[in-house]
């Protein structure tokens, strides 16, 4: 059960919903009595499955923007979509990042990034936070 809390709280921390999956998982490293690997597979499989449904949301986005409640104009997308390719699919390595890095999936979908490419960076990304977050939270407990 705790694996499962962890994987919500990483789903729900991906989303545009607040959460801090981080200090969850922090907290169940210095714990101990956890397989440091399943906690890592369940925070990285969450966050990435949360970032899948930003990505699914971007791409049904662009049905609505001649409404107009719509709250991008085409002149702001335009924009967005010249930002995005000056930086690259690369950026969404950057996908774990606060702030930035929740809409940085969802522009993913709204542009239409393969979708292979984009869970595969993706997961690199988040993967790699997560795995410093475990190493840190070692790093903590030797603290004390």
């Amino acid at each position: 059960m705790p694996y499962l809390s962890l994987f919500l709280s990483a789903f729900i921390a991906a989303t545009l919903l607040p959460s801090s999956s981080e200090l969850m998982l922090s907290a169940m490293v210095v714990k101990g009595g956890f397989s440091l690997s399943l906690l890592w597979l369940s925070a990285t499989c969450g966050n990435v499955l949360g970032s899948c449904v930003n990505y699914a949301l971007g791409t049904q986005v662009t049905r609505f923007a001649d409404r107009k409640w719509f709250p991008v104009s085409a002149k702001a997308m335009a924009r967005a979509q010249r930002q995005f390719n000056r930086f690259g699919v690369y950026s969404l390595l950057f996908a774990w990042l606060p702030v930035v890095g929740d809409p940085l999936t969802l522009i993913g979908g709204v542009f239409r990034v393969r979708f292979g490419l984009f869970l595969l960076l993706v997961s690199i990304g988040k993967g790699t936070r997560y795995l410093l977050v475990i190493l840190m939270a070692l790093g903590f407990e030797e603290l004390f």
